[in-house]
């Protein structure tokens, strides 16, 4: 006894601290709790701020205690659940709540629990996941002896109809019907219903049969739920049948909801035509069509690409008086960002604000995902940002989407630190934001990444799948590592995943373009005969029976397409190309025209590579006439030259000293609308230069070449109709890459002199070539002419200008440069974005990324990792 006491003496002695604070603590609960529940008492409590503060972190247990003070008034109880569930961090989520109400259970406040539990089914189940968790929490409830409320379960059936939970909706009716429960009119309503939006119209129809026996008519709900139903499952000939019978005199009639249903289902099944002649029909009727009837044909006619006609909807909803809501619009912002009209789904976007409509998370991640696509990173950090300012709280989508973006303009490395972003958001990276990772880092050829990232993967216990290892293997044979290609291969295997057509291409590709043609048919024969991998398409063959023809192996490629026949694959117009292409290159002209002639027959169209294909072949067998012969019958047979026919044909006659036949041949693309590009101007100003062979890709000439001979150049193609600006860029850019700035500036002065400017291209590889030379300044005067003409700088270009200044230390030109960026990129929050700009612009951290990959690593395992 006196040694435990002397050990109970030096515990408290060692802890005065710990034991005071724990008493000090609890009696500082006991006296929230008491407070707050004589606070409650008095009128408009609700409205108090020190309660606010005195509940704002207030336990489930203190939020059950101050309910059970008060467990006389039902009412009360109830309105302080309400209030406390809104104003309780510990309260507010659905799992705070779950506590409580389990905690209300406990303390056998039966009477506040019935009212409760509908609450939290009000408001914590907008998915589905929500739901099912609150039915276990009932069935739970069940087994503890709590006997489940009419209103309780009335309410779960509206739950589930509205999550589209057919099932679960038909496991809560047989529940009650176990449970003595009578179901009225509404609750059959909300099980025809939830039991139609899953397409289980048989099942809905046993219902409406029951609803007849007991007495009750079949009204407008019902029947349209029966209309809902069988467009679900594309039956839309008996959704028509039981329109046409709400419709007859004596039938329940219709409403826009009906036809709006209609309207959607032949959406559904492609029949625009119909449906908007229904549409017009519901006016008709006397019906008038309503927001979702308008959105239904809006989303239709984006999904076809026809954002013009969803424009014009648009304009009709409004003048109609049908207002617009953020679902409408949220469908034509992605509807323009799909079609590239980036600017137009931004000004639909700032007119949805303008509106007072609030953007939610899908409207935000389909702007982001259109600026991603092209590349403009700095205003999809805008919306990001915008979003947190908002409290629209980002999902892993929208960082799936500005990852992506970031892996676009070649930064994975700054992509990757969004991971922190992620998870700091209580959110978890998913298996899709490993494999943009991944496929970012082998981009730009940082293959040891790819593969850390690859382990981290199985670390964390996420499927993998296809895709990150078709993506590190085809970088690897893209490299020539074809064993570490083949032993990826392997493993992935190995896993249990198996490749598929992607995969087995990108490994037998490279097989071939390294010259291991045995081994790319040995690995397709293990695949396809040993695994029974079943080929859609005749990428893998081409790949072969390619490599075979650049081997001379002619044989062995005819007896491959035999392979490609046997495995019910059609040789397809790349098939014959390349055939054509091998017979060319090895002089075989005449076998090539064969093949040219078999493809027809087999009613496979040439299209523009196979005609180009060939007119390179009799050019390089120096028949010319030929080429010009069939260059004419490609036109005739409605296949349009491109840029690469033409160039073919002007270096032919450039090599033959004919340059004035070159340039009747620019003349002819110019009149055609064919934009001449780098090889097509290149090798004109050589012949004109050297007349003599021409150096393809080469910049030397660039060198040698005097002002007389650019004068002369110009003159010549002016004559022959070509663009003057797209003329001037090409000759200014030549100039600057050879380090001949003086020359370039001098003829960019010229340019503008004549009324003509660079385009965004060439001026962003101009500011490239003068960042390689150390020469910032002259960047930000290109940057700055740039922006009064209103163009952009690629962002990349502006990036280099960043760190050469951050280099030399100009700290204030560095802000102006920034400053310049923002206002002509259009962003409007400056200080929001601010922060990410330094993000953005600022030097890789490598090791910082090295260093997030472990902690991530490490906290796999736990809920929700902190970092």
């Amino acid at each position: 006894m006196l040694t435990s006491t002397i050990k109970l003496r030096t515990h408290l002695s060692l802890k005065p601290n710990h034991i005071l604070s724990h008493f000090t603590h609890k009696r500082s609960n006991h006296d929230t709790i008491n407070q707050t529940a004589t606070l409650i008492k008095h009128p408009n409590w609700d409205q108090n701020n020190h309660l606010k503060s005195l509940v704002s972190h207030m336990s489930p247990e203190s939020a059950c205690k101050v309910i059970s003070l008060h467990s006389h008034n039902i009412q009360l109880c109830l309105r302080f659940f309400k209030w406390v569930c809104k104003h309780s961090t510990y309260c507010y989520n659905i799992d705070g709540r779950i506590h409580l109400l389990n905690l209300i259970m406990r303390s056998n406040l039966f009477g506040v629990l019935h009212k409760a539990i509908v609450v939290v089914l009000k408001d914590c189940s907008s998915t589905a996941n929500e739901a099912l968790r609150l039915i276990d929490v009932v069935d739970r409830m069940r087994d503890y002896g709590f006997g489940i409320s009419y209103p309780c379960y009335s309410t779960l059936l509206m739950c589930l109809s509205k999550l589209q939970m057919g099932l679960s909706a038909f496991s809560v009716y047989k529940r009650m019907v176990k449970d003595g429960f009578v179901l009225g009119l509404i609750d059959y309503t909300r099980l025809v219903n939830a039991l139609c939006k899953n397409g289980f119209v048989r099942g809905a129809e046993t219902f409406v049969s029951r609803v007849v026996k007991l007495g009750y008519d079949i009204d407008v709900h019902i029947a349209t739920s029966l209309v809902l139903g069988y467009c679900r499952i594309g039956d839309l000939k008996h959704a028509f049948q039981v329109f046409d019978v709400m419709s007859e005199r004596d039938g329940c009639g219709v409403n826009e909801v009906t036809f709006t249903v209609l309207i959607h289902g032949l959406c559904e099944t492609g029949r625009l035509t119909e449906a908007f002649q229904l549409k017009e029909q519901m006016v008709v009727n006397g019906c008038r069509p309503s927001t979702r009837t308008y959105t239904v044909l809006v989303k239709a006619v984006c999904e076809m690409g026809l954002t013009d006609k969803a424009m014009c909807l648009l304009d009709e909803m409004v003048k109609k008086g049908c207002e617009p809501n953020t679902h409408t619009f949220t469908i034509l912002i992605d509807g323009l960002c799909r079609e590239g009209k980036i600017e137009e789904a931004n000004g639909m976007f700032r007119r949805m604000m303008k509106d007072g409509l609030t953007p939610n998370t899908v409207t935000f991640n389909a702007l982001i995902n259109g600026y991603c696509k092209q590349e403009r990173v700095v205003s999809a950090f805008e919306l990001l940002a915008m979003m947190e300012k908002r409290n629209s709280r980002p999902n892993i989508r929208t960082y799936n989407e500005l990852i992506e973006g970031l892996c676009r303009i070649g930064k994975p490395y700054k992509a990757m630190m969004l991971l922190r972003k992620i998870v700091d958001n209580g959110l978890w990276p998913e298996r899709l934001t490993y494999n943009i990772l991944v496929d970012g880092f082998c981009r730009v050829g940082q293959l040891d990444m790819g593969f850390r990232l690859l382990k981290l993967v199985d670390s964390l216990n996420l499927v993998s799948d296809q895709f990150a290892y078709t993506t590190l293997i085809d970088r690897l044979s893209k490299e020539g590592k074809l064993d570490q290609a083949n032993g990826l291969l392997g493993l992935m295997m190995k896993k249990g995943i198996h490749p598929d057509e992607v995969t087995l291409t990108a490994l037998i590709d490279g097989y071939c373009k390294n010259g291991k043609i045995e081994n790319a048919v040995m690995l397709l024969d293990t695949m396809v005969w040993s695994t029974n991998l079943t080929l859609t398409g005749p990428h893998i063959f081409n790949s072969l029976i390619d490599a075979l023809s650049k081997d001379l192996k002619f044989g062995l490629a005819n007896a491959m397409i035999g392979k490609m026949l046997k495995c019910c694959v059609t040789p397809s117009v790349v098939t014959y190309t390349i055939l054509i292409d091998g017979f060319c290159q090895t002089g075989h002209i005449d076998r090539s025209l064969e093949v040219f002639e078999l493809m027809k027959r087999c009613n496979c169209a040439p299209n523009v590579y196979t005609f180009t294909v060939l007119v390179n072949g009799f050019c390089q067998s120096g028949r010319f006439e030929d080429a010009v012969k069939l260059f004419k019958t490609m036109r005739d047979s409605g296949v349009s030259p491109n840029v690469i026919t033409y160039t073919i044909l002007i270096k032919a006659y450039v090599r033959s000293g004919n340059l004035e036949h070159a340039f009747e041949i620019l003349n002819d693309m110019v009149k055609n609308k064919c934009q001449p590009n780098f090889e097509t101007f290149s090798a004109l100003l050589e012949g004109l230069i050297l007349s003599k062979s021409v150096t393809e890709g080469s910049f030397t000439i660039f060198k040698e070449m005097g002002s007389t001979q650019v004068s002369e150049f110009l003159e010549k193609a002016k004559k022959h109709g070509v663009e003057v600006s797209g003329l001037y860029s090409f000759l200014i850019m030549g100039f600057y890459k050879v380090g001949r700035i003086m020359e370039g500036d001098e003829l960019f002065q010229e340019m503008v002199k004549n009324g003509y400017f660079p385009d965004e291209f060439a001026c962003s590889h101009i500011m490239e070539h003068l960042c390689k030379q150390g020469k910032y300044d002259d960047c930000v005067v290109w940057m700055k002419l740039m922006f009064d003409h209103e163009l952009m700088p690629s962002f990349g270009s502006y990036c280099c200008v960043v760190h050469g200044f951050q280099k030399e230390g100009k700290i204030h030109e560095l802000q102006d440069l920034m400053s310049d960026y923002l206002s002509k990129s259009g962003v409007e929050d400056r200080d929001g974005v601010s922060t990410y700009m330094d993000f953005l612009v600022n030097c890789d951290e490598d090791d910082e990324c090295f260093e997030l990959l472990k902690v991530v690593e490490k906290l796999g395992n736990q809920e929700r990792p902190l970092i």
